[in-house]
């Protein structure tokens, strides 16, 4: 008998060459707010800024674009940070009294950030000091002396050391003692008691010989570095907080614990004050709160400003977080919905500048936001901020990417939304240091936002910097509690001024408002919205204001059917009449699902005006022209009990459901491996529970060195009647000769349900109504959630937009070979020849690989090398966090990346691809991570910044 060996396919180097110009796996930036900021610094001389956070990192921003992130090796919060003015260096300080220097530096034309030096303190807890200088506290407050050599650390034992900054190396024969302070101090005001902790070093601002050192008892004292003697005190009996200079050297402002401050002369030749020359109280007479930091700034044109934090009411408005704005007469107490970090003016430094500090803007960083205040416009509007915009000002619900957005679309959506703020400040952004070097965006892309308040943003992607350009509320369509917010909130006294800044509000009028799913047809611009409550908004983007009504219609998805019975929240009630509304996108038709549950899938076809909407009990099908229903199927088992609760009305009883909640911990516990559907708004604690499971539960069977066991799925899981995608094509459903209108839906349940449409010619659209007649009905094997479908065209393709084709933007499919189509389960993909359903290539990820599915999309990869060449590829995300692309419509695999830690479910559900091979994931509420996964289409920054900074580390003159 011959024996036939048949060689495996090895390595082709080609292949890997192709890969390798196709994809690459890079993190890119990180869009929004920094989430949990701790510390703010800001360089005048570069017009730079840093942010540091509770996490160690490091932000520092410019103009639009120039950005640099650092992060320290330990996981401490960064509690200061001082620029050395002009070098690109920063001093940090981590609540583990760790000192760290970081600087900038130039490779290939860029500059980049990094960490140079650290140095411990000696005497912070668990630290060896054997052979280290007498102890040192903890530090309090650090002064960067003008000349970028020296700092001081002032420290809580109320000693101040000085630290040589080009190595950070500690001067031990400058240290200064309380004991050589209390010399100078009066007898019968010392008492007999230590000074208190520092809480604030200040440099003459004409001497920088000279230190103004305040202690927490009330004691201020301006020292003589040079001759090491006590130049002048002034005796405050007031807890000290905060401690500025005004410009010319003459005046002192201290602010105190009892909401009060205090301003002093240094013109008396008397070596000791006593008394102030003004002491106030701006809020009292009532107790108020410290003031925790203050600022004094000189004015050529006017009264000079007076910047304070905190101050409040203690008993009326103790839990307010303000920032208050003094000049003459006239007084803002800026109120804040978090809590105040830091805060610093852009103002005039140099001495060439004049003898004035004329401050240009107030730069506040509160625990949610960043707000910038323009102080040379009357009035004192907001300037709007190019980047770091709070993304959750509102909880995040959904997200949606645009590629390619048509010119006009996006001139439209940018008047709408400049139209929406027309209060805000025309001045330019005031932190614009550094250059940016990326090149313009070679195309324009929108990240839409969904929101728990019913809101959706439009977010500018095109780029590094993440710009707001339009919000749409969906609110004022309902009959919610927002007007009754609105008039609290102008029956408030006038006393104090408040004025609402920033645009962080976490807290929603009701739950059921929250966006669940968008579609966008950028062609048309007609918009599909859908909610909590099983609203479905059609819109459509108009450039004028407008009052009309809405035309309402249900949409039955139970069809009748016995034995269900609907006990989750009630339908948002929309408003009768006519509504006012604003530029931007308008609604034309409310669409109402009944019962009312989540909308967990929706899809647009503007060429056929329809569109498609799925909820946990089955989809619909609407034509929003003839505005009349097409389709409804119900989708339920008679077992889906649980998908008849909905995921509100479980809130009403919290102790059933933390019952619920431990028994089937302990239920999943025993049984190991039960598979639940887990991306249902409805089952986020079946959720946690199967990653319990698989944390306690026994080790996979092993059935073969590459395949694991995939256990079959009941037909009665609860909720298996969850839609989880919608899809429109043209192709072949009835026969392989005539192509036409297909819907196609996939459930939790593994069934795909494919209907073939009539839909009449533009012409005849008024006359016509559609009509849809089930064609295919598929049931996947293992009845694993389809997590998406799309059909491939006769060159294996996947199909054009709608009005793609018509408007010569792609090339028209392939209709005269056979279609296919693409359907991904959270177990495995598959493809089947069109009409005839048949299986033609499947990839078995959760045998394979041991995942599931959790997110898919069809991606164009351009070549990094080669002008023309582009493939497509089917990206996939993992419930391990893992990114695997696989060839289509081959299914081969090609490359797999770890992307998300597998622990970070949120980030995973959050997770969006571009068309082109890019991607955004929550990291925190407030921040999308971007990555990319092409060579060639990477988003990053770029920038360089100009530096002043001699060899010897010291700062240029």
């Amino acid at each position: 008998m011959m024996k036939f060996r048949f060689r495996r396919g090895g390595h082709d180097p080609q292949r890997d060459r192709i890969k390798q110009e196709l994809f690459a796996f890079n993190k890119t930036v990180e869009h929004g707010f920094p989430n949990q900021p701790s510390s703010l610094a800001y360089d005048p001389k570069l017009r730079i800024m840093a942010v540091g956070t509770k996490s160690g990192a490091v932000k520092i921003y410019g103009a639009p674009g120039v950005e640099f992130t650092g992060l320290h090796r330990e996981t401490a919060t960064v509690t200061q940070m001082h620029f050395l003015p002009g070098q690109g260096r920063l001093l940090s300080l981590l609540d583990d009294n760790t000192l760290h220097l970081w600087e900038i530096y130039h490779k290939d034309g860029c500059s980049h950030l990094e960490e140079i030096h650290s140095f411990a303190l000696p005497g912070r807890p668990g630290f060896d000091s054997a052979n280290s200088p007498p102890s040192i506290a903890r530090v309090t407050v650090i002064l960067l002396k003008s000349a970028c050599d020296v700092a001081c650390l002032g420290t809580e034992g109320g000693g101040v050391y000085f630290l040589e900054l080009s190595g950070l190396t500690l001067l031990e024969d400058k240290a200064l003692f309380q004991d050589e302070i209390l010399q100078s101090v009066p007898d019968d005001y010392r008492c007999g008691k230590a000074l208190g902790p520092v809480e604030s070093l200040q440099e003459h601002p004409q001497d920088p010989s000279k230190i103004l050192i305040g202690y927490s008892r009330g004691l201020v004292v301006v020292w003589d570095e040079i001759a090491r003697k006590v130049d002048h005190l002034f005796l405050g009996n007031q807890q000290l907080e905060s401690l500025t200079w005004e410009r010319s050297g003459k005046t002192v402002v201290s602010s105190h614990s009892d909401g009060g401050y205090m301003v002093w002369s240094l013109n008396s030749s008397s070596q000791k004050t006593l008394q102030p020359l003004l002491s106030t109280i701006p809020y009292g007479p009532f107790p108020c709160k410290a003031i925790n930091k203050i600022l004094w700034r000189t004015c050529e044109s006017g009264s000079h400003f007076i910047i304070f934090s905190g101050g409040m009411p203690r008993a009326s408005y103790g839990d307010r977080h303000c920032v208050s704005v003094l000049q003459g007469q006239t007084l803002v107490t800026l109120d804040f919905t978090s809590r105040v970090i830091d805060f610093f003016t852009v103002h005039n430094t140099e001495a060439a500048e004049g003898e004035f500090d004329n401050p240009r803007a107030l730069v506040v960083l509160v625990e949610e936001e960043l707000v910038v205040i323009d102080l040379q416009t009357p009035g004192w509007p907001t300037v709007p901020a190019p980047y770091l915009a709070p993304l959750h000002s509102s909880a995040i619900t959904c997200s949606y990417h645009i590629s390619n957005v048509p010119l006009k679309l996006w001139e439209r959506i940018i008047s709408a939304g400049e139209q929406q703020n027309p209060q805000l400040s025309s001045v330019n952004w005031p932190i614009d240091g550094g250059k940016n070097l990326a090149q313009e965006p070679t195309q324009r892309g929108f990240l839409l936002t969904g929101h728990e308040d019913g809101t959706v943003r439009f977010w500018d992607a095109s780029g590094v910097s993440l710009k707001p350009l339009y919000k749409l509320g969906t609110a004022n369509i309902f009959q919610t509690d927002c007007e009754h917010n609105d008039s609290l909130n102008q029956a408030e006294e006038e006393w104090p001024p408040f004025r609402k800044v920033g645009c962080f509000d976490p807290y929603s009028d009701d739950p059921r408002l929250g966006i669940q799913k968008i579609a966008l047809c950028k062609y048309t611009a007609r918009m599909v919205v859908a909610g909590t409550a099983g609203q479905v908004l059609v819109m459509e983007l108009s450039d004028e204001k407008s009052e009309h009504a809405i035309s309402v219609a249900t949409l039955d998805l139970l069809q009748d059917r016995e034995g269900f019975t609907w006990k989750g929240h009630d339908r948002l009630a929309p408003k009768n009449g006519t509504i006012a509304f604003t530029p931007g996108f308008q609604p034309s038709i409310l669409v109402q699902c009944l019962p009312p549950a989540a909308v967990t899938a929706v899809t647009l076809h503007s060429e056929w005006n329809l569109v498609a909407f799925g909820t946990s009990h089955g989809f619909g099908l609407f034509d929003y022209y003839r505005r009349n229903p097409v389709l409804a199927r119900c989708t339920l088992h008679p077992n889906d009990s649980l998908a008849m609760e909905g995921p509100l009305s479980r809130v009403k009883s919290l102790k059933k459901s933390l019952r619920q909640s431990f028994r089937r911990i302990r239920k999943s516990r025993v049984s190991g491996k039960k598979r639940v559907p887990t991306s249902s708004p409805s089952s986020k604690v079946q959720e946690a529970n199967a990653q319990l499971a698989e944390q306690a539960g026994p080790p996979e069977v092993e059935m073969t060195p590459v395949q694991r066991r995939i256990e079959p799925r009941s037909a009665d899981d609860s909720l298996s009647g969850v839609v989880r995608c919608l899809y429109f094509a043209d192709t072949f459903l009835r026969d392989a000769t005539h192509h036409g209108p297909t819907m196609w839906a996939g459930t939790n349940s593994g069934s795909v349900f494919a209907y073939a449409l009539e839909v009449p010619s533009q012409e005849k659209f008024s006359e016509r109504a559609v009509e849809a007649v089930l064609g295919k009905e598929i049931q996947l094997m293992h009845r694993a959630p389809v997590v998406s479908i799309a059909v491939l065209d006769g060159r294996g393709n996947p199909l054009p937009e709608p009005y793609e084709v018509s408007r010569d933007l792609a090339k028209a499919p392939d209709m005269q070979g056979s279609h296919s189509v693409l359907i991904s389960s959270e177990e495995q993909f598959k493809v089947f020849t069109l009409p005839k359903v048949s299986a033609k290539t499947k990839f078995k990820l959760t045998a394979h690989e041991g995942c599931r599915v959790r997110k898919v999309a069809l991606v164009s990869f351009a070549s990094a090398a080669c002008e023309d060449y582009a493939e497509h590829g089917l990206v996939c995300l993992t419930n391990l966090g893992d990114i695997h692309i696989f060839s289509v419509p081959g299914l081969r695999p090609q490359v797999h990346y770890d992307c998300i830690r597998k622990e970070d479910i949120s980030g995973i559900a959050s997770c969006v691809f571009t068309k082109h091979g890019q991607g955004f994931y929550l990291i925190s509420p407030s921040e999308f991570e971007r990555f990319s996964l092409s060579a060639r289409n990477i988003t990053e920054p770029l920038c360089y910044l100009e530096l002043t900074r001699r060899h010897d580390g010291t700062c240029l003159g």
